[in-house]
Order: C-alpha cells, then structure tokens, then sequence
C-alpha cells in the first residue's frame, strides 16, 4: 500500500476537489504513529516532514497535495510544523 504525491498540482485540481474550502489542521515537529481508517486527501499548505513505513519513505513539503489510502500506517517525522487542508473519506 503506498501513498500517492502530485506536485506540481493544477488550479484545476484544487477546483475538482474544493480544496481552499476544506479545514485545517496543524502539527508542530514530533515523531508519531499513524493509522489511516479512512482515505485521507491533503494539501500542505506550509511545512516538511518524513512519512515511513515497513517497505517505503517520502518525503512531504508545502505544495504537495497527498493521498493516503484507508488502512495506510505509518510513522510521521515533522521536520518543519505541518499546516494542511484535508478531506476525509471518498
């Protein structure tokens, strides 16, 4: 299972979506254990952090918008503090 990183996105893809009209959320530099219940969409809007998991790593910093799949784990590595629109669910 793995993650899915556009960058650059397309103004049309922050109209498909209704980006700038989702919440925000915000993450100050930490380590931490996630699990994904539910498909989450996101947006970084500022920030750099390192997802890893068993098999994978990424690298996040603003400007990318992010796909995390529902039953998705892995282990946050807040560089620079996270701000970002999301959605969940499909």
């Amino acid at each position: 299972m793995k993650i899915i990183i556009e960058t650059p996105y397309s103004a049309s893809t922050i109209m498909k979506y209704g980006i700038k009209n989702w919440p925000t959320r915000e993450f100050k530099p930490s380590n931490f254990y996630w699990f994904y219940e539910e498909k989450e969409i996101c947006l970084l809007i500022e920030g750099e952090a390192n997802i890893t998991t068993s098999t994978d790593s990424y690298k996040l910093k603003s400007g990318d918008l992010v796909i995390f799949p529902a039953g998705f784990e892995c282990n946050w590595e807040i560089k620079k503090t996270i701000k970002k629109h999301y959605r969940l669910g499909d």
